[in-house]
């Protein structure tokens, strides 16, 4: 397939663009290169000859229009978002602009492209839009699960910009005919992960000697999803899942935030012990929890399970294990990062 990947710089987006370049699929990676865009993780791909990267902004219809039409795409893989919870507290404007109105804007390039085909890639081509389990709002910590008929009950000005570009994406399917399939994720964790969430937060923080920041008191459940499985289910569900459905994409692995962290402790005392010979878990502290924090999502993936034949691979421990060796042994990557924020937190203290 002839791919055009959206937000191809980012965590998740990245992660697609390696995997899809290393199965011989031609990719052309779309990303606007915000703060979470970072080239340096396709450095494994940027020479291949069937990968490409154009600096672009969704939000660009002739752009996007036009790369379509010289690129002869055979799908849309949409991935680009603005996707920090506390990011979208501080600033709810820009989660609109680039989740709502920049899948407008993609949704109205991609049907034009599509109109204008012959009736046989016509019929081939397709959307996948890339969606989050934070639109269906949160769960009590005893019970229930999300499925692709939980309604919907956005709880931050992030979930609620995804809901809104998820809506928008289905419209497009009833009202113009676009080919499209949505997915609904769980939290992934993996390589290349951008520093200011949680695992790849505390587990910096940990080597660096620093407070490891809890929310709350850490009772927070999330399911973990690590982001090689998430990648292959995307690949299924591109080529194989049925036009206008649903997929939820979970990892199985319900952890709360205190959980998760204390697991990153363990880990790091086996593999990279600190000097003094204390547990990371010394490092931990609460803090005040954030507004509107979701108690807890956990995702059925019984569809995409029986419908295409998917399932993760890793379980949270073996997952975690190989994030965190990637991250002691690649600091060329995320120590960049790093050195960049701690630079702008001094400016704003100044």
């Amino acid at each position: 397939m002839r791919i055009l990947v959206t937000g191809g710089a980012g965590f998740i987006g990245s992660a697609v663009c390696r995997h899809f370049v290393r199965a011989n699929h031609e990719v052309i990676n779309v990303d606007k290169l915000t703060y979470a865009g970072n080239l340096a993780s396709l450095k494994e791909v940027e020479n291949r000859e069937n990968y490409t990267f154009v600096n672009a902004d969704i939000r660009d219809y002739d752009k996007i229009l036009e790369l379509m039409q010289t690129s002869e795409v055979d799908g849309v893989m949409h991935l680009a978002a603005e996707s920090h919870v506390d990011r979208s507290i501080d600033g709810p404007d820009i989660f609109v602009d680039t989740n709502v109105v920049g899948t407008v804007a993609l949704l109205r390039a991609a049907t034009k492209f599509r109109d204008g085909l012959d009736a046989k890639r016509r019929d081939s081509f397709r959307f996948l839009h890339v969606s989050t389990d934070e639109v269906y709002g949160d769960l009590p910590f005893d019970s229930g699960f999300f499925t692709e008929t939980t309604p919907y009950s956005p709880s931050s000005p992030y979930s609620a910009s995804k809901a809104a570009s998820d809506h928008f994406v289905r419209a497009w399917y009833h009202t113009y005919g676009l080919p499209i399939v949505v997915t609904n994720c769980s939290n992934n964790y993996g390589p290349y992960h951008f520093p200011e969430k949680l695992i790849p937060l505390v587990l910096l923080n940990a080597m660096d000697g620093a407070e490891l920041p809890i929310y709350g008191r850490g009772e927070n459940v999330r399911d973990w999803l690590y982001v090689e499985d998430h990648v292959r289910a995307l690949e299924r569900v591109i080529t194989r899942g049925t036009v206008g459905e649903t997929y939820n994409i979970g990892g199985n692995n319900e952890r709360t935030n205190l959980s998760v962290v204390e697991a990153i402790c363990d880990i790091l005392d086996r593999q990279k012990p600190r000097s003094d010979g204390k547990s990371y878990r010394e490092q931990i502290v609460f803090v005040t929890d954030r507004p509107g924090h979701d108690r807890r999502y956990a995702i059925d993936a019984t569809k995409i399970r029986t419908e295409i034949n998917w399932e993760p691979s890793e379980t949270f421990e073996s997952g975690l294990a190989k994030t965190i060796s990637w991250y002691i042994d690649n600091p060329w990557w995320w120590s960049p990062l790093r050195d960049t924020d701690a630079r702008k937190r001094r400016g704003q203290k100044q």
